[in-house]
């Protein structure tokens, strides 16, 4: 037969204890082996990576698309966009700019800027100019579309 043992906890014991605890106690048959355990309540915050994008510094107005307007071959244009870390880790910028349409048109135009490298803290806010260059040399492309992406790596 199993024996039951007792385990005391006072109720300074539980004024102390800092989580929800519970103990409990047996005996082998023999009374040699016994075991105990004891419940505590784990918590913690999950890193959390996030940007935004607004068209101004009060960060009121996200942006969903650049519109860089009509321009001619040789011609540069900037806009300026604000970045800001909305998660609650920092984070490092990259840009990246793919899926030109055409596909030839990667070929005569550039989207500088970016903030490459740059590291943002939690509810931190950056001024980025993007600046869009079309080449001389462009022909037969009369519109395009390209896909920015601002990544934030932490």
């Amino acid at each position: 037969m199993i024996g039951r043992a007792r385990v005391r906890i006072t109720r300074a014991a539980v004024a102390r204890a800092p989580t929800p605890l519970s103990v409990y106690g047996c005996l082998s048959e023999e009374g040699k082996v016994a075991t105990a355990s004891r419940t505590i309540v784990s918590r913690g915050v999950m890193k959390a990576v996030d940007v935004e994008v607004y068209c101004d510094s009060g960060c009121t107005d996200t942006v969903s698309a650049i519109n860089w307007k009509i321009f001619d071959p040789g011609d540069s244009v900037s806009k300026t966009i604000y970045v800001k870390n909305t998660g609650n880790t920092p984070l490092t910028l990259k840009m990246t700019c793919s899926g030109w349409n055409p596909p030839e048109a990667r070929d005569h135009i550039t989207l500088s800027g970016g903030k490459e490298g740059a590291v943002l803290s939690p509810d931190a806010v950056v001024a980025v100019v993007l600046t869009l260059s079309i080449s001389l040399s462009i022909s037969e492309i009369t519109d395009f579309s390209s896909t920015i992406t601002i990544e934030g790596t932490g």
